[in-house]
C-alpha cells in the first residue's frame, strides 16, 4: 500500500443507515477499496455536536455502522475502520487548524450555514463543537494525508473548505499536506420517496398523474430514480418507463416491482449482516485493528506538523 493514494471518508454514528447511504457513499467506497488505501471514519466526536443529550444513541450506532459497512461489502483486509475519538491526534490537529482559518471565512461555509439555520428553526441550541465541525472534518481528512475524499453531492463544499485549510497550512509552514480532491458517487443525491427534496410545481417537475391511464412523467419521478439505482433488471425498468409514459401501467405496479427489486438487492446484505450481528467480537476486533493502523499514521502527521510549525520545545 506504500505507493497507493490514500482515502479518508466517514459517517457520523447517529442512527441506522439507509438506501441513500449506499448510493451516495458505500457503493463508491466498495469500489475504491480495491484501488486505494482506505480509511473509513466513524465520526463520533462530530455526532456529539448535536447529539450530546443522547450519548446512548452514539454508543449503539458505532457498532451498528461498522456492522453495516461489513455487511455491504467493505473488506477489513483492504481498508481500515476507525473510531474518531480513539485517535486523539484528530483533536490535536483540529486545534492547530482552528488557529489558521479566519472566523468570517468559517462562517461562510454554505453547509454550516444551512445546518445552523435548521437547528435555529427548531429552537435547538448550537454548541461550539457543532459550529467548529468543518475544521474538525478538515483535520479528519488531512490527518492521514488523504489524497481523495468520496462524498455525497451535499458535502462537496466541505472538501473545498479542507482544500483551503491544506493550502493555507502549506503556504505558511511548507508542503506537509496533499490538497485532497472530492469524488461524488454515481447517484449524487437520492431523493426521499415522497420526492420533496427535488419535485416542485415551481420547477415544473411535479407529477400530477391522477389515474393509471394518464400518461406519466418518468423524469424526476422518485420511483424510477430508485428503479434506476437498485433494479438490476434493466429490461424491466425500460418496459415500465415506456408503459408509464404511455399511461398503460399504474403507480402501484411500478412501486410493487420496485419493492421486489430492492428486496433482491438487500437479501445478501441482510444475510451477511445477520452473521456479523451474531459475532460482535469480530466487529470490535475490526474496529480496534483499523483504529490502530490510522493512529500510527496520525502520530507521524502530528510530528510533521509540529516540526513544520516549530512547536517543538524539548
Amino acid at each position: 500500500m506504500a505507493d497507493q493514494q490514500r482515502i479518508l471518508t466517514g459517517m457520523r454514528p447517529t442512527g441506522q443507515l439507509h438506501l441513500g447511504h449506499y448510493l451516495g457513499a458505500l457503493e463508491n467506497w466498495i469500489q475504491m477499496q480495491h484501488e486505494y488505501e482506505c480509511f473509513f471514519l466513524i465520526a463520533d466526536y462530530q455526532a456529539m455536536g448535536d447529539h450530546l443529550d443522547d450519548i446512548g444513541l452514539i454508543q449503539r450506532s458505532v457498532l451498528e455502522v461498522a456492522t453495516d459497512w461489513l455487511a455491504v461489502g467493505l473488506d477489513p483486509e483492504k481498508s481500515s475502520f476507525v473510531i474518531q475519538s480513539y485517535v486523539p491526534e484528530h483533536a490535536e490537529l483540529t486545534m492547530f487548524f482552528s488557529m489558521l482559518i479566519p472566523l468570517n471565512q468559517h462562517q461562510r461555509n454554505p453547509t454550516l450555514r444551512a445546518e445552523t439555520a435548521q437547528l435555529e428553526s427548531e429552537s435547538q441550541s448550537i454548541t461550539l463543537g457543532f459550529f467548529n465541525y468543518p475544521i474538525s472534518q478538515a483535520a479528519d481528512i488531512l490527518l492521514p494525508k488523504a489524497h481523495l475524499v468520496p462524498v455525497g453531492e451535499d458535502q462537496v463544499a466541505h472538501i473545498e473548505y479542507t482544500r483551503d485549510v491544506a493550502r493555507r497550512f502549506n503556504r505558511l509552514y511548507g508542503e506537509v499536506f496533499p490538497v485532497p480532491r472530492a469524488r461524488v458517487g454515481r447517484v449524487p443525491r437520492l431523493v426521499g420517496t415522497d420526492g420533496q427534496a427535488k419535485m416542485s410545481k415551481s420547477l415544473n417537475n411535479a407529477n400530477p398523474r391522477m389515474r393509471a391511464t394518464d400518461p406519466g412523467v418518468v423524469e424526476y419521478n422518485p420511483a424510477f430514480l430508485y428503479h434506476d439505482a437498485f433494479n438490476d433488471n434493466t429490461d424491466e425498468v425500460a418496459e415500465l418507463k415506456e408503459r408509464y409514459s404511455a399511461g398503460t401501467v399504474g403507480d402501484m405496479e411500478v412501486k410493487d416491482r420496485l419493492v421486489d427489486a430492492i428486496n433482491r438487492f438487500l437479501e445478501p446484505i441482510r444475510e451477511r449482516r445477520s452473521w456479523y450481528e451474531d459475532h460482535p467480537d469480530f466487529v470490535r476486533d475490526v474496529l480496534k485493528a483499523g483504529t490502530e493502523r490510522e493512529r500510527a499514521i496520525a502520530r507521524q502527521t502530528i510530528e510533521d506538523v509540529r516540526q513544520a510549525m516549530q512547536v517543538v520545545y524539548t
